[in-house]
């Protein structure tokens, strides 16, 4: 079976819960320690444009949402990329599939830049941005504590070719 790209939708909540806690439970995704309450509550401002599921047959294998830096205008074209795999399909080009489409969809939506905060032990996460275009803009060190230990977040961002 192909690997498809559709737009998530409410009705995907429930496995775009369950791949994001699992994200959370590797301590190498993200400071949240649970997952929103619902599908509102995670999609928040992110653009449905830009927001998609990998699916095989039924089973979601991953998501990715591209969510505003800021509700200021200026800022418009700018947004926050996050990234989620299944554990079970790591390593079969699911996150290069995603964020390609999120890339394409984000300059039709007039993005001009799309940025992502990954922590530095995210080895597969780094590499997965920077063959698609990503630079490191930085390391913020010590940005944030989990579990009481402080982490460094590596910003990373593309500028899109519009």
């Amino acid at each position: 079976m192909a690997i498809k790209v559709r737009s998530v939708v409410s009705e995907d909540w429930q496995d775009v819960k369950r791949i994001y806690e699992a994200g959370i439970e590797t301590k190498m995704a993200t400071f949240e320690s649970k997952a929103p309450a619902s599908y509102d509550e995670w999609f928040g401002e992110a653009n449905p444009q830009c927001s998609f599921v990998a699916y095989e047959e039924i089973h979601i294998l991953g998501w990715c949402k591209l969510s505003p830096v800021s509700k200021r205008n200026v800022y418009k074209g700018v947004g926050e990329v996050s990234i989620y795999i299944d554990t079970h399909a790591k390593g079969k080009g699911i996150g290069d599939l995603l964020l390609k489409h999120m890339i394409i969809a984000s300059e039709k939506e007039g993005f001009w830049t799309l940025e992502s905060k990954i922590f530095k032990e995210n080895v597969a996460s780094l590499n997965l941005h920077i063959k698609n275009g990503f630079r490191i803009v930085g390391v913020r060190e010590k940005i944030a504590q989990l579990d009481g230990i402080w982490k460094d977040n590596v910003l990373l961002e593309r500028r899109n070719s519009i």
